[in-house]
């Protein structure tokens, strides 16, 4: 009856940075190894991080990838090391699993099913692998699958993995982050575990690249699906687990699944030897739907600031509650120390949101720069006045004033290295209420994923979890309004947010189409003018900068719609 201990070395990679990301994955080895592991699993593409897009399409990139594997391998003595790569063989790039067992290759596994959807692009780059791997040690038996291999029913991995006879499923991912993506893991996981009749393992990449947040959390479940162990979420763990395998399915047992594609690698030295009792871990934490939605937030802004080179950010602080989230997401990810506010006050800037503006930097304890735009916005009219009448304030003089406080942001980036975070949230993106080269203007949009109705909520979350006011009160209470006109408020132009986010949803996530909304109960009108501003504001989206993506759908890698097109313009 042996005992096989594998550990699940949970880390945060940076595309492209192979000496880093090698670094991290020898030291794992080291610690497993430390650990008495048989087994050590490391995320998908670990070497090169993921995704790695075109940079696969880089013959440079691939044989960077190559050389530090070498050294990877080299590293993988007395253990046996499960590592995700890119290989390239006769010009045919595959998303790769490698087995070492005492700095030899032992077996490497091809990525069968290759995703296409959403944010995936794989099959742009990659060649599908065509049969199955297992991995054998002392009569122990590894199924080898990668991320996507688990999750298409009557797949080839799912046919595969009934009749292989495996004892342990190995499987090492990077699974980007939505609201409930783990339960959908944890539920698809043990659907395949009992398929197979045998131990499910899943290793799952954590860290922030671009848009995409992946959330760790990876898990051990049993034959029946139940979870035995699981790694924090949000942030780099090392899971280690003992599974006793009552009757092992050896070799002398093999199964229809070892046919011609079938490899099964038959590795030497005991899979039982002594180990010392793990010690007990205490459970991971249990995240609720706003808990996840802001660790992510704060782990995406964190590693994008980072990973491009970055230290410090800056953010226009208007009073309103988008800018507030923005703020205290970034002080939850880089620290009071290296935000800055910049509150730019109008001539229809309210002295209440002045004040939630400072009350709100002192409650986060961050430094806040206040610019007048007055003087500059009657410069502007009056070196304009021959070509742009302002004698009938309109969207043009509105427009003007957010986009001199985008200048005023991007100068300060340039004087002194600071990015600039933009503080847009999905609702306003979504319909075009936003200014191209005014408010969108930054580098990175925290909130772009997060619906209004959600802002509210993870506000308040925020004060919640804090213990005191962090988010002023009157922010959260007062009609949100872009403050560009005398007594502007958003639900002059637009539904109530309640209605405009269901609408949204319905449309944007779900596809809907017009009549099928209407037919919820919504107003037809209301769903006309939503559908217009969507439609019309693809172009707007396209030019802003990336953000969190939070929702099962979101702008930018997950929706790619022609910005020239007469379809959607005949839709409402």
């Amino acid at each position: 009856m042996p005992v096989i201990r594998i550990a699940q070395a949970q880390i945060n990679t940076t595309v492209g940075d192979f000496s880093a990301n090698s670094e991290k994955i020898m030291r794992a080895i080291e610690k497993a190894r430390h650990e008495g592991a048989d087994v050590v699993t490391l995320p998908e593409l670990a070497t090169c991080g993921y995704p790695p897009e075109d940079l696969l399409l880089k013959r440079g990139f691939l044989h960077d990838n190559f050389r530090v594997l070498e050294g990877i391998r080299e590293s993988t003595r007395g253990i046996i090391a499960v590592v995700g790569h890119a290989e390239c063989i006769n010009g045919h790039v595959f998303n790769a699993a490698s087995v070492f067992q005492d700095c030899r290759l032992a077996a490497t596994y091809h990525k069968i099913e290759l995703p296409n959807y959403s944010v995936f692009d794989e099959k742009r780059y990659f060649s599908a692998g065509d049969r199955s791997i297992l991995v054998e040690l002392s009569g122990v038996r590894f199924f080898l699958t990668i991320c996507e291999d688990i999750w298409i029913e009557d797949g080839f991995q799912e046919r595969a993995v009934k009749t292989a006879n495996a004892d342990v499923i190995l499987n090492i991912s990077a699974s980007p982050f939505h609201a409930g993506k783990l339960d959908m893991r944890i539920e698809r996981a043990g659907a395949f575990a009992r398929m197979g009749n045998a131990f499910f393992c899943l290793n799952n990449l954590v860290g922030g690249q671009d848009e995409l947040v992946f959330d760790g959390g990876s898990f051990v479940v049993d034959p029946g699906g139940k979870v035995l162990a699981r790694a924090p979420r949000f942030k780099e763990a090392f899971l280690v687990a003992d599974i006793e395998i009552e009757e092992p399915k050896s070799a002398s047992r093999r199964g229809p699944g070892d046919g011609p594609d079938t490899f099964c690698a038959v590795l030497q030295g005991p899979a039982d030897h002594a180990k010392q009792a793990l010690a007990a871990e205490a459970p991971a934490e249990a995240y609720g739907r706003l808990d996840e939605i802001h660790e992510a937030l704060v782990l995406g802004t964190r590693d994008y600031v980072i990973k491009n080179g970055f230290q410090k950010v800056v953010i226009g602080l208007s009073g309103g509650i988008d800018s507030a989230l923005t703020a205290a997401v970034a002080v939850a990810g880089l620290g009071p120390e290296n935000v800055v506010g910049v509150t730019m006050p109008s001539p229809y800037t309210s002295e209440e949101t002045l004040k939630d503006a400072r009350r709100l930097a002192e409650n986060l304890n961050i430094r806040l720069i206040t610019i007048a735009i007055g003087g500059i916005y009657d410069a502007y009219l009056h070196a304009t006045r021959e070509v742009i009448d302002s004698s009938k304030p309109g969207i043009t003089q509105e427009n003007i004033q957010a986009r001199i406080r985008g200048n005023i942001l991007m100068a300060l980036s340039n004087q002194y290295g600071w990015l600039v975070l933009t503080t847009g949230n999905k609702s306003e993106i979504a319909v075009g209420y936003c200014t191209l080269y005014g408010d969108m203007a930054g580098a990175f949009a925290v909130i772009k994923d997060v619906p209004k109705t959600l802002v509210f909520e993870l506000s308040r979350h925020v004060n919640h979890q804090q213990g005191r006011e962090i988010i002023p009160e009157t922010t959260i209470a007062r009609p949100p309004s872009a403050e560009l006109r005398p007594d502007q408020k958003d639900e002059d132009s637009l539904p109530p947010d309640s209605i405009l986010d269901k609408i949204l949803h319905a449309y944007v996530e779900e596809d809907q189409a017009p009549e099928e909304i209407v037919a919820r109960g919504f107003d037809r009108e209301a769903v006309t003018d939503v559908i217009r501003m969507v439609n019309r504001n693809e172009y707007k989206r396209r030019q802003g900068p990336p953000g969190v993506k939070i929702t099962p759908k979101s702008f930018g890698r997950d929706q790619r719609l022609p910005i020239t097109n007469a379809y959607l313009r005949r839709l409402a």
